[in-house]
């Protein structure tokens, strides 16, 4: 019996074993494309007015000061629960607006306080902007962000 590892044997157990890891690789990414598109995103809910609602928020670039589900900046508050704290699942109209309402009054001017651009969107974008963070608000997080305040 040989005391080590021939050539061959080293070969083959380094294409057999990256053949096998790469093989696991592409069935997890399956796996993981498949449990988005199916489980993980509200597909239903994920309307014209959702979407243009998403553009409105990159265009305007808002993660550049707030995050969303904890990606984006952190100079302003959490976005990813805003339609919750604005109580629009007991009150959808009032959270609307209210959401609408303190986007077209900014800045406030407050002395000392961050101040949010006035970015003058009309109310379609408005409109769509709030139907953006009432379908966030659907989505499951796992508990994030960890306080109702964002």
């Amino acid at each position: 019996m040989a005391e080590g590892l021939t050539k061959s044997a080293a070969r083959n157990i380094f294409f057999g074993g990256s053949l096998f890891f790469f093989l696991l690789f592409a069935a997890l990414t399956a796996h993981s494309h498949w449990y988005m598109v199916t489980e993980s995103t509200d597909s239903e809910g994920l309307t014209e007015s959702v979407k243009h609602g998403k553009e409105v928020w990159e265009e305007n670039s808002c993660i550049n000061c707030h995050s969303l589900i904890g990606e984006g900046a952190y100079f302003a508050p959490e976005l990813g629960n805003v339609w919750h704290r604005y109580g629009g699942r007991e009150n959808p109209e009032a959270a609307r607006a209210g959401l609408k309402g303190w986007i077209q009054a900014q800045p406030l001017g407050v002395p000392g306080r961050r101040q949010m651009p006035n970015f003058d969107l009309s109310e379609e974008e408005l409109d769509a902007l709030v139907d953006f963070f009432r379908w966030t608000d659907s989505i499951n997080t796992q508990d994030w962000p960890p306080t109702r305040a964002g």
